[in-house]
């Protein structure tokens, strides 16, 4: 049974296409599979990247003053 999965067309330039194309036959897996996984990898760091701008400004705004201890929080 064909798959269901959404498809996208890319463009690469000639270089960017032979280095995917070496990574996939490193990893001994099909060049759908590798840029699949490359764009995995490229989302997670994207998203490491807001999470920690957002971590940074509660950084800053934090205030010792206003927080729980322990026992404020589990008593």
């Amino acid at each position: 049974m064909p798959t269901q999965s959404p498809r996208v067309n890319v463009v690469l330039d000639n270089l960017l296409y032979q280095n995917v194309r070496l990574l996939a036959e490193k990893d001994n897996v099909s060049l759908s599979a590798k840029v699949r996984d490359l764009l995995k990898e490229a989302l997670e760091i994207q998203e490491d990247i807001v999470l920690s701008v957002f971590a940074e400004k509660r950084e800053k705004s934090w205030s010792d003053a206003d927080t729980l201890t322990h026992d404020d929080v589990w008593s």
